[in-house]
């Protein structure tokens, strides 16, 4: 297949060397229960996530390094399949199917979600690298979105993902899955069940680029709600050094985080904040 999914429309044979490390064949490293998503997301029997491998964005220190970059390549699926996991978590009490970094594997998805559509709420959750086009083609498909906006800066986004044309291009992306979905809608548990809700993870050293990206979504999607994540474990070549940013080897520091937090105060943003407890290797899954 010459790929044109994401935005960095490679057009290259997905089978050779591609910028998400992904062949032809649809491949999941996980799927099991979760229950280290937002609370509206995981609530108290998990989320039904399904990870998959590779990544168009593919960020120098992605807290799914191993199986971004493809080095732990689990296993195939057919679309027939991937269908029969989502029931197989739902029938083990997921509250959702939890879909993390599909993107590059939309037709097969697609083709699965419409074998059946599943009972419970269907996840998009992204780093919101995301063509327009691609996205439109799951309307009526997924229920919420939980995209990432990363980056405010253009030359962080160069620097840490290659991805220069990340603000631009993920504020386009939120913006169709805001048309598609709309601000969050909760059934009387409290559980998402329709909706936007975008998450940003804080790195070390960079609360300039946090409060400019909180300063972003609060002037280009009113009403949708931000999960600011404090989580950020030195992980993939951050855990050796990334040159010019060594800053990154560390987790960041309460001050950082409370400054940032009181932007998002300042900003009138509803949502969450995490704590910095929930860092550590321990919170990155096992894959297989």
């Amino acid at each position: 297949m010459t790929c044109k999914l994401c935005p960095r429309m490679c057009g290259t044979e997905r089978g050779g060397s591609t910028s998400c490390h992904s062949g032809d064949e649809m491949r999941i490293a996980r799927a099991a229960l979760h229950f280290w998503e937002e609370p509206p997301i995981s609530g108290k029997n998990g989320s039904g996530a399904v990870f998959f491998t590779g990544c168009p964005l593919g960020c120098r220190y992605c807290q799914n390094y191993d199986i971004s970059r493809g080095e732990t390549p689990g296993r195939a699926v057919t679309p027939e399949e991937l269908s029969g996991i989502f029931l197989d978590l739902i029938a083990e009490g997921a509250h959702n199917i939890n879909l993390v970094t599909p993107t590059h594997f939309i037709p097969g998805v697609r083709r699965a979600l419409m074998i059946k559509k599943p009972p419970v709420p269907v996840v998009y959750n992204t780093s919101g690298y995301e063509r327009p086009e691609s996205l439109h083609s799951l309307w009526g498909l997924v229920d919420i979105y939980l995209p990432d906006f990363k980056y405010a800066q253009t030359k962080l986004a160069g620097d840490l993902s290659n991805a220069p044309d990340y603000p631009e291009t993920a504020i386009k992306a939120i913006h169709e899955m805001v048309r598609q979905a709309g601000p969050p809608e909760y059934d009387g548990g409290g559980m998402m069940t329709r909706g936007v809700l975008i998450r940003h993870l804080i790195l070390p050293g960079h609360t300039k680029n946090s409060i400019e990206a909180l300063k972003v979504i609060a002037g280009e999607f009113p009403g949708i709600p931000v999960s600011l994540m404090a989580q950020y474990t030195p992980w993939g070549q951050a855990r050796e050094g990334i040159p010019g940013y060594p800053e990154l080897s560390r987790g960041i520091t309460k001050r950082e985080l409370l400054k940032v937090q009181e932007a998002l105060f300042e900003l009138g943003l509803e949502g969450f904040v995490q704590s910095r407890k929930a860092r550590g290797a321990e919170y990155i899954p096992e894959f297989q």
